[in-house]
């Protein structure tokens, strides 16, 4: 029981609940910080990957996004498995959760990075690359926290992983 609720409330009951309601600030934070978690670590993992291999920026950036994606599936999909749900209907959870809020992310972080003069050109090994990707990941972070509560406060996006949180 949470809430007084069972936890194998249907993610639309959940999300009723909360429609009309808004979300809270902290929810939006906690659900964008967990998208970012997942972002950061496929881009950083397909920039690392992009450099070593020396490509260019548009395969670099594009290996980038599909992992950021790759591994924000994945982590919202490690709650969803763990709460005794099938591997299709999380995958079904995690893309109804996710997605509006890692393409916000990835729109912004990238644009930044894309911006920010000499940072895709910069290499790993510099203080240019790596602060402009925290200030990319910041950017991005305060730019997709109001589209999630937008989304929370609906029913939607994160709101549809959280009925399935212990």
């Amino acid at each position: 029981m949470r809430e007084g609720r069972p936890v194998t409330e249907t993610p639309e009951h959940h999300g009723h609940h909360h429609h009309g309601s808004g979300a809270s600030w902290r929810t939006a934070a906690s659900a964008t910080l967990h998208c970012l978690t997942g972002c950061a670590i496929g881009e950083v993992l397909g920039m690392v990957i992009g450099t070593a291999l020396g490509w260019h920026n548009l395969p670099t950036i594009v290996l980038a996004i599909a992992l950021a994606f790759v591994f924000g599936y994945a982590l919202s999909m490690r709650g969803v498995l763990r709460a005794g749900v099938g591997f299709k209907q999380a995958l079904k959870v995690a893309l109804a959760a996710d997605t509006v809020s890692i393409t916000v992310m990835e729109i912004i972080d990238n644009g930044v990075m894309l911006v920010v003069p000499g940072a895709m050109d910069a290499g790993l090994g510099t203080w240019l690359f790596w602060g402009a990707l925290a200030f990319a990941f910041l950017i991005a972070f305060l730019v997709t926290m109001p589209v999630n509560k937008w989304l929370i406060g609906r029913g939607k996006g994160h709101a549809v992983a959280h009925a399935y949180h212990h």
